[in-house]
């Protein structure tokens, strides 16, 4: 059996996030497999191309992550219709300087909640306009854009029973995603 590794993205920083309570809990539908690490994106400095020949070791730390992983997985809020600046940041980071992106060729899956009616629609679809340019494979269905609602998540930080065959079917094909774009 194939061991996947997955860096984990959330593009919220808030300690009781709904998007890290998501990521959390999709995760675990995963199969066996399937190993998941979440990439910090906290500690990024602002991008600045004049530090391009010397990048901070937060920098240096979440490119090897994104170059270790076979595959990626964004959930992210939406703020003010588009991607959270912390995420954005992370793209920006992770993609300098020229030529040495560290998300080139990865296959990834994006997926979102958010209490707003139409979940996180606009910021998937920057961040799936962002990813093209940076040369990630983004999974194209199903899509996936959750309103929060009572029940989404258990006690225990699972997905609760209203949601699971929904989120179990959207990881699924993520999951074969991920194995058809590797390797």
């Amino acid at each position: 059996m194939s061991q996947y590794q997955i860096a984990v993205l959330v593009g919220s920083l808030r300690k009781d996030s709904l998007n890290q309570k998501l990521a959390t809990g999709l995760t675990r539908l995963a199969p066996p497999g399937f190993s998941f690490t979440q990439v910090q994106i906290a500690d990024l400095p602002l991008y600045n191309q004049d530090n391009d020949d010397h990048p901070a070791a937060a920098i240096v730390r979440m490119k090897d992550g994104i170059k270790a992983a076979d595959g990626l997985l964004f959930v992210s809020p939406e703020y003010n219709r588009s991607i959270p600046g912390v995420l954005k940041n992370a793209l920006d980071c992770g993609s300098r300087p020229t030529g040495q992106s560290a998300w080139a060729g990865k296959p990834a899956g994006i997926i979102g909640v958010s209490t707003g009616a139409i979940g996180t629609a606009m910021a998937q679809q920057h961040l799936r306009n962002v990813l093209s340019y940076l040369d990630v494979a983004v999974m194209r269905q199903p899509e996936a854009y959750l309103q929060m609602r009572e029940g989404m998540f258990d006690p225990d930080g699972n997905i609760g029973a209203g949601s699971r065959a929904y989120l179990q079917n959207w990881m699924d094909k993520y999951v074969a995603w991920i194995q058809k774009n590797t390797g």
